[in-house]
């Protein structure tokens, strides 16, 4: 029997307000264990909450860029369940009523188009951080991240295979960072997922029994836990067996996942509530005021780079992903003075490679729309060859001159001329006669030294696509 797979995600992202969701501890990451907390967030007897109204906004903004629905009147509630970091034996969270709920998502897998549901959106604040160390016996807790700010965003089980799954967290985290409301740095847990995972026989339409992958810290790490799970209950099917509900633990050093415990359902957390904060209430134009904040966002971007500009969808998402190379990329094209498959692969290029050898950001490098739109049209337009426009970019990241100055400077304009360049030719070969001969006895790499000879006489000025096809001519 062949079988299908079926993929849910729950994504954690942290959200980047100054403080934290109920008090007002600094939400920062890498300080001394315990010395971001207080008497709020660590669950002190007496305290009292008071909801963080950015946080609130932030995820108002998500749930309107995933197409959600807002409820502009909801509550929050406490989640029952005991852990040694979570210092209140509750975590405040949302049950029946999230922040945003119903909504989508549109992601690319392999240049097509498919459509992810987005179940909900709700706020909650983070746990603390367990620390074991073999320096000393038992575990330690690390209170900091108590109080941390969340959006927890659940998928419908819409995804058929690990690559869909791996297209919707890439695409989750690109609109996070588009919005600047979380900075996804996966290595510090500001965006984390949970893997839901299920199998059904090819043509069925009623799921299996799921079970819950955690522990999964990178999205390549989420694909080969997929492809795990995904073939270990398929074995157990056709072995006769049958799956149980559980919670699973990954560990992608071992690239296997260990039972942790059996699911809980919702009622397990005896949801209930919170009764020491108030009604969520939103009108109509605070959410108006956040739907104009939202810009183009980078799934829809990388769309309309494919259909408008004929890109191929590992370059568009190369461009997508950091927004300044973006709009270098849309502010070059709008000059219409090159083609934007050359401007694509001058910021993928050289201008990726500068930006990584000197560990700058685009915005800290000597380059604009105007000066490389001007650079491409010099080479397209056959005034410059590629090789000097390269040498003419590392002379602008120098200067503040524009590439036609730096050119005229340098007498860097390339020698297109039939008559000149044929006159040219002819001395070369006259001076490199075995090479003709070589070239005649089938050592094709004989012409290619010949059109060196000609750009080193002509100092690197000459057209070399016009100097091969002279020489092609003169030697037969």
């Amino acid at each position: 029997m062949d079988y299908e797979v079926v993929v849910g995600l729950e994504v954690h992202a942290e959200l980047s307000t100054e403080s934290k969701i109920y008090c007002s501890c600094k939400n920062e990451f890498g300080f001394e264990v315990n010395t971001r907390c207080c008497p709020i967030c660590t669950g002190m007897p007496g305290t009292l909450p008071t909801l963080n109204e950015k946080v609130i906004e932030y995820a108002v903004k998500m749930g309107l860029a995933l197409h959600c629905d807002i409820n502009q009147i909801c509550k929050q509630d406490r989640k029952n369940y005991y852990y040694p970091d979570l210092p209140k034996a509750y975590q405040i969270s949302q049950f029946d009523i999230p922040l945003c709920e119903k909504g989508y998502v549109d992601v690319l897998v392999d240049g097509k188009e498919k459509r992810i549901g987005v179940t909900r959106i709700h706020i909650e604040e983070d746990a603390g951080k367990l620390l074991h160390n073999d320096n000393f016996a038992g575990s330690l807790v690390d209170f900091n991240r108590c109080g941390v700010p969340l959006i927890e965003i659940v998928s419908e089980a819409d995804m058929r295979s690990a690559q869909e799954a791996k297209a919707y967290l890439e695409t989750i985290r690109s609109i996070l960072q588009y919005l600047d409301i979380s900075d996804c740095k996966m290595q510090e847990g500001s965006i984390r997922c949970d893997v839901n995972v299920s199998v059904m026989p090819k043509g069925s339409d009623v799921f299996g029994t799921r079970c819950e992958m955690k522990n999964i810290n990178s999205f390549s790490g989420a694909v080969r836990a997929i492809e795990f799970e995904a073939n270990r209950q398929i074995q157990i099917l056709k072995e006769g067996g049958t799956i149980s509900q559980e919670t699973r633990r990954w560990d992608d050093s071992k690239v296997e996942s260990f039972t942790l415990r059996t699911k809980e359902d919702a009622h397990d957390y005896r949801y209930f509530p919170e009764p020491d904060l108030l009604t969520i209430v939103l009108d109509d134009a605070y959410i108006d005021r956040i739907r104009e904040q939202i810009p183009e966002l980078p799934n829809v971007k990388i769309s309309r780079y494919l259909r408008e500009f004929g890109l191929s969808q590992v370059d568009a998402s190369l461009l997508v992903e950091d927004p300044e190379k973006a709009k270098l990329f849309e502010d070059t094209v709008a000059k219409k003075q090159c083609s934007p498959k050359s401007v694509c692969n001058w910021i993928l290029g050289d201008i990726s490679k500068q930006m990584n050898e000197k560990m700058q950001a685009l915005s800290e490098i000597n380059i604009s729309a105007e000066s490389l739109s001007e650079l491409l049209a010099l080479i397209e337009s056959g005034k410059i060859s590629n090789a000097t426009g390269k040498t003419v970019f590392e002379e602008m990241l120098i200067s503040d001159k524009m590439p036609s100055i730096i050119v005229k400077e340098k007498g860097f304009i390339q020698i297109s001329d039939e008559g000149q360049l044929g006159t040219i030719v002819q001395d070369v070969l006259k001076n490199n006669q075995k090479s003709i001969e070589d070239y005649h006895n089938g050592k094709t790499n004989a012409l290619g030294f010949l059109v060196g000879q000609c750009m080193k006489a002509t100092k690197g000025q000459g057209n070399p696509a016009k100097m091969k096809e002279i020489l092609l001519k003169l030697i037969g």
